[in-house]
């Protein structure tokens, strides 16, 4: 699978935060934040959200003396045989909380082997998940998710993909021509989110933003009933600016 060159922001903040938590690691006894300034190269201002965002995600402690010291997420996230099932569970924390703050259903989906896969999601009574009508692996040409996944391929992937799941028309919204689905894809700018206005289902719209962690391809996105259309934006929007601490639990 070939893909497209790694975009950099808002996800090089990610980069940021494991050089800051690199720099905590090496100092047992704690660090200040001057020190980790100093260390880092990073400016005081963007270090100082950094490290609200670290404190909030439970990835550093801040110790009587105002130094900071590495916290309980990332010790349990390295310990060995229970990573993934530490991984799993910060993620799903972290999902709830979004789904929470924007008021939709959220998800993250990775693409692997060639598939379209949802990997985790939360939802809610008042938060319903989209009804997967049509298997999500042949949807992505209309899928919020799909499409950001896409993105993240090169032609060559995305050919490939499209020649074992033949582009269909879901709804009156659907691309259905090649041409034009990969000039859309290639116009979309990897800062900004994609969007689905009921091209997979009637009654649904959907917004993704790219999770970038290294050579994997992946995607946090969040779904909300036709009624709720006016809400996207803003919902995607908080969606992209939350996206980095979940890219941080992946990247670790």
């Amino acid at each position: 699978m070939a893909l497209k060159p790694e975009p950099t922001a808002p996800f090089h903040s990610v980069q940021y935060a494991l050089r800051v938590l690199e720099t905590i690691s090496r100092h047992g006894g704690g660090v200040t934040d001057v020190q980790i300034a100093r260390e880092t190269g990073l400016p005081t201002g963007h270090l100082a959200s950094m490290l609200l965002m670290l404190r909030r995600e439970g990835y550093v402690e801040q110790v009587a003396d105002g130094a900071y010291v590495i916290g309980d997420s990332l010790v349990l996230l390295g310990s060995g045989a229970t990573q993934r099932e530490a991984l799993e569970r910060k993620l799903q924390e972290t999902l709830t909380e979004l789904r929470d703050s924007v008021g939709a259903a959220v998800y993250i989906s990775r693409y692997i082997d060639g598939e379209v896969k949802i990997t985790q999601y939360a939802d809610g009574p008042r938060t319903p998940k989209v009804n997967e009508y049509v298997d999500f692996r042949s949807a992505a040409h209309a899928s919020a998710v799909g499409k950001c996944l896409l993105t993240q391929l090169d032609v060559n992937g995305r050919r490939d993909h499209l020649s074992r799941h033949r582009i269909a028309r879901l709804t009156s919204r659907t691309i259905t021509n090649e041409k034009i689905l990969f000039s859309k894809l290639d116009a979309q700018p990897p800062t900004v989110p994609v969007l689905d206005l009921q091209e997979y289902a009637v009654g649904t719209v959907c917004a993704a933003v790219p999770l970038t962690a290294g050579s994997a391809v992946g995607c946090l996105a969040l779904s909300l009933p036709i009624e709720h259309a006016h809400r996207l934006r803003a919902a995607a929007d908080t969606l992209n600016r939350r996206a980095a601490p979940v890219v941080l639990s992946l990247a670790i």
